[in-house]
């Protein structure tokens, strides 16, 4: 009987010694690293030209250990200042930003904000589960209204915060949304960000069965997956939908930058 070992197609892109993975039973940032691959790799791009920024957080252990590329493990909420100057002293390297929400849009908040309204060519990939997930739970900027966590016994206060808008409404000339529902359109998202002369900005929302579904009552991963599926409209699908509606959906698409033939 002969035996063969499969080696997967993204593989070549870790780092050796990386095979064990740090992330939870469920999370979605396996999907999120394999669809960033598959965009560097659709595109016939070496991972020398690249220099990945990542923080303090689930998310920043995606390109950190994982990617055989120049990283930057940086300080809690300082990735797109690192990413800045990484930028302006190497203008001609590709610089991809990867992390959460808690650390782009809490203690990040102003950084993003700025990064934006200065449209610096960066990809900043914001994988949004809701809630801070490595650090035990604690209420984050973009926890929905109600949601109980380790900090908000009682549920969150305050309306979360629509990322897409905000980074739009400071200048961001390019953004888009999906969730790791949908794999495809991230990776093509990440192709266009990446050849994208601004500051290109991709949401995904993504499933944090440890923390999340436990505290909201979302349940497993592979509940979380139906909601994301559910939840997720594209833009023509929001236009025909009331105002009273659209609260509970996630609009999916590239929402800023695209041509016609982009629209999700």
């Amino acid at each position: 009987m002969t035996t063969t070992t499969a080696t997967h197609p993204m593989a070549k892109y870790l780092r050796p010694g990386s095979e064990v993975t740090t992330f939870c039973p469920g999370c979605g940032d396996g999907v999120i690293a394999h669809s960033v691959l598959r965009a560097i790799d659709a595109d016939g791009a070496d991972l020398d030209d690249f220099v990945f920024v990542c923080g303090i957080g689930c998310a920043g252990w995606i390109p950190s250990p994982y990617f055989n590329a120049d990283t930057l493990h940086t300080t809690h909420g300082r990735t797109l200042a690192f990413a800045t100057g990484v930028k302006l002293a190497r203008p001609q390297t590709r610089v991809v930003v990867i992390s959460g929400d808690g650390d782009l849009t809490a203690i990040g908040g102003n950084h993003l904000i700025h990064a934006a309204r200065r449209d610096l060519d960066l990809t900043v990939i914001c994988v949004n589960n809701r809630i801070y997930g490595m650090t035990g739970g604690q209420v984050a900027p973009t926890t929905p209204e109600g949601v109980k966590t380790a900090t908000t016994p009682y549920g969150a206060e305050g309306r979360p915060f629509d990322l897409c808008r905000l980074v739009e409404a400071a200048g961001a000339s390019y953004v888009a949304r999906w969730t790791t529902a949908q794999p495809r359109f991230i990776t093509r998202s990440v192709r266009r960000a990446m050849a994208h002369e601004g500051f290109a900005f991709i949401e995904v929302m993504t499933q944090c069965p440890v923390q999340f579904g436990k505290l909201s009552g979302e349940g497993s991963a592979v509940h979380m997956h139906e909601i994301m599926c559910d939840r997720s409209v594209t833009l023509r699908q929001a236009a025909a939908l009331t105002p009273e509606d659209l609260p509970d959906k996630w609009v999916v698409g590239e929402l800023v930058g695209a041509t016609k033939d982009r629209e999700g």
